[in-house]
């Protein structure tokens, strides 16, 4: 199978410094399924064009034979898998241009940066749904889209057309991006995966899918083929990009694998494994949802830019902050850092401190926010520690004010008393914000069908239950409290998010 690449940007050979790969080389990559190789057919000032060729080894997919496989007794060597393009295909792919997909070149990173002029083809491809599904899938991209059908037998044109087109694709493209379309859309048309599906492919599909799957009109469809239809890992993978903001690559590291299930732990923050743990940008709008700005309706706002829900989230958190003159603050269940680094970039939060109970999460936080790269006086305001917060620390006095972002959704409903003593009781700081789901607001997003926003939600409150449960702990410790919405406020069903504002009695004025 086939795949070339070519670009009339001059010099074209540059293509050869943001491929990784050189023009004048050939160069061999052994796959699991047989071997790929790159090589330039053309490599001139006014045009280069590099190929990827992937050579089947039948034995190995033999050897390899999946659940899926063809039920006749010479299915796995008797099928297109050696001539036309698919998911094997889109594996080498990924793994020849590993860095090209990062869009990191150091040698020509501006060009890297932007779109350049690009022509790709791809003689064979299997399409279920024919060439107005090619359309319909790179059409919105940006993409030229020339896709023919191949006939089943030109001499017998009568027979019809195969599933088979000849895909031509051209335009101004960024490069990283064209080849992260081509990883998830090669096994989109193809309607099957020739590998095991393991829990990481949301982490894969929402890692190429950064910037463009989110807003595509067919991005349930895309979704649900990736993911090879099963539904636990299409549910999740929905979730993920109801609320995809930025810093996507460093919400897809490994699942934090040590975390105890009743720990408290933010979803805002984590890495996920679908049906496990938890995601750095959760959430619940699926197919036919709006944008990432959840409880827009369907048809409202069309075409405009929309603002994530995990980053209103975070602004109107670090809003508040300031908005009570907190000077030291302290996040409890600060996962990979996204809040700390808000907090960190304002000068007027003196101390800033962020607690979780992974040492995965921690290590994420501390990569995020590049600590041994940071100034000094910067660094001296952060502090990060592991900890529980249903069990009683010392570390956790003294902040003016802490932070429980989508945290307690996250805690068995038995355990929630701990984690109250804890922080209102014990810890005591003159403010505590929480942030949590409101459940109610979950059936505007229509695939999620009445379930959670993410598996790892041990609950989700309506707004009565959250009120109940703000009052309770009011009462209980002396504190007042102001609950507020966060995003839009639904007139029937109320906001995606809802805040409490929880100020100690004796410093409320």
């Amino acid at each position: 199978m086939l795949l070339t690449i070519s670009t009339t940007l001059r010099p074209a050979t540059d293509l050869g410094f943001l491929l990784h790969k050189h023009p004048d080389r050939v160069q061999e990559f052994e796959q699991s399924s047989g071997m790929a190789r790159v090589f330039y057919p053309e490599a001139g000032e006014d045009r280069c064009t590099a190929a990827l060729l992937l050579e089947i080894d039948p034995v190995r997919l033999a050897r390899s034979r999946g659940s899926s496989s063809p039920d006749f007794s010479l299915g796995q060597y008797v099928n297109d898998r050696p001539y036309a393009a698919s998911s094997l295909l889109a594996s080498a792919l990924a793994d020849v241009f590993r860095t090209a997909r990062t869009g990191r070149c150091a040698s020509r990173q501006d060009l890297a940066d932007g779109p350049i002029p690009l022509e790709i083809g791809l003689p064979a491809l299997p399409c279920r749904g024919g060439a107005d599904l090619a359309h319909r899938l790179f059409g919105p991209l940006g993409w030229e889209v020339g896709a023919e059908a191949v006939p089943l037998d030109p001499g017998f044109p009568e027979w019809g057309e195969s599933r088979y087109v000849r895909l031509a694709l051209r335009g101004n493209v960024r490069l990283a991006d064209a080849l992260n379309h081509l990883y998830v859309l090669l096994p989109v048309l193809d309607d099957a995966k020739h590998y095991w599906l393991a829990g990481d492919e949301v982490d894969k599909l929402v890692r190429a899918g950064e910037g463009w799957l989110a807003g595509h009109p067919d991005k349930g469809l895309i979704t649900r083929r990736y993911l090879g239809r099963r539904w636990a890992l299409t549910r999740a993978a929905f979730a993920r990009l109801a609320e995809l903001g930025d810093d996507v690559e460093e919400s897809l590291d490994p699942p934090v694998e040590e975390e105890p299930a009743a720990e408290a732990v933010s979803d805002d923050k984590l890495a996920d494994e679908p049906g496990d743990n938890l995601s750095d940008k959760p959430g619940g709008k699926p197919e036919d949802q709006p944008g990432d700005k959840p409880g827009d309706k369907p048809g409202d706002g069309a075409g405009e830019e929309r603002v994530p829900l995990n980053t209103l989230r975070r602004e109107a958190v670090v809003a508040v902050l300031r908005e009570v003159g907190a000077r030291t603050v302290l996040d409890l269940g600060c996962g990979s850092g996204q809040l700390l680094s808000a907090l960190l970039a304002d000068p007027a939060f003196a101390k800033v401190a962020g607690m979780d109970v992974s040492a995965r999460a921690l290590a994420m936080a501390d990569r995020r926010l590049r600590t041994d790269r940071m100034p000094d006086a910067k660094r001296a305001r952060l502090e990060l520690f592991q900890g529980s917060l249903t069990y009683t620390d010392a570390r956790l006095a003294g902040y003016d004010a802490a932070v429980l972002m989508e945290v307690v959704e996250h805690v068995d409903p038995p355990r929630l008393p701990a984690l109250e003593r804890v922080v209102f009781g014990m810890a005591r700081p003159a403010h505590v914000i929480v942030t949590t789901p409101n459940v109610e607001h979950n059936v505007r997003y229509e695939l999620l069908a009445g379930a959670r926003r993410h598996p790892d939600h041990r609950f989700e409150w309506n707004r009565a239950e959250f009120a109940r449960w703000v009052a309770g702990v009011c009462e209980t410790y002396g504190y007042a409290a102001d609950v507020r919405p966060v995003g839009e406020d639904d007139p029937e069903v109320g906001p995606p998010t809802q805040m409490a504002v929880f100020s100690r009695r004796e410093e409320r004025s």
